[in-house]
């Protein structure tokens, strides 16, 4: 199981997202704190706001008026890259193994994997938007262990995030920390012989 934003999705180059933030006048840190991990960029991974209220939020956090940067996310995510090797060696695993995603993510997330042209790499999705529950919190992981039917240590998770890591760790998967691909390709090569 994958998440998304980190490992499958990345932001290769910084740019785009840094000079939007020096165009808003505030840093980049700050400006990911709004979308991701403020009050409001949690409740849109809990599936309490949609994308376009949190977009919302974030014009009203910053004071922009209506028509100030009209490209707002898609600038935010100009830099971002979905690593299409990488999901070609996931569907490479199938059908021997069944993958699937655990992911802190908005409720767009199932017509995101279609419009990227990958939702066929995976059997399960389990989103936090629409699942209501976010990572490390251990039921997400059950979730998903459950709509594969796997056992924890039938399965094995890999995330950016170290506590995302340590949360599926304390349910019993076998989890690795994604630092770069060559990396988690090889430690997840070691778990699967």
């Amino acid at each position: 199981m994958w998440d998304i934003g980190g490992v499958l999705l990345r932001t290769e180059d910084p740019a785009p997202r840094e000079q939007l933030a020096a165009d808003l006048g505030i840093s980049r840190q700050d400006l990911e704190i709004l979308v991701f991990s403020g009050e409001q960029g949690r409740r849109a991974q809990l599936g309490e706001l949609t994308p376009a209220e949190l977009w919302a939020s974030v014009r009203d956090a910053l004071r922009l008026a209506p028509a100030d940067f009209p490209d707002l996310d898609a600038r935010f995510f100009a830099g971002d890259v979905l690593d299409t090797e990488l999901v070609d060696f996931i569907r490479s695993l199938r059908p021997r193994y069944q993958t699937g995603i655990i992911s802190n993510a908005w409720s767009t997330l199932p017509d995101l994997l279609r419009r990227w042209g990958i939702a066929d790499a995976f059997d399960v999705v389990v989103g936090s938007a629409n699942a209501g529950i976010m990572k490390p919190d251990p039921r997400i992981y059950r979730l998903a262990l459950d709509q594969l039917g796997v056992q924890p240590a039938e399965a094995v998770f890999v995330d950016d995030f170290i506590e995302n890591v340590r949360g599926a760790r304390q349910v019993g998967l076998r989890a690795i920390h994604f630092r770069e691909r060559a990396q988690a390709l090889q430690e997840l090569d070691d778990v699967l012989v």
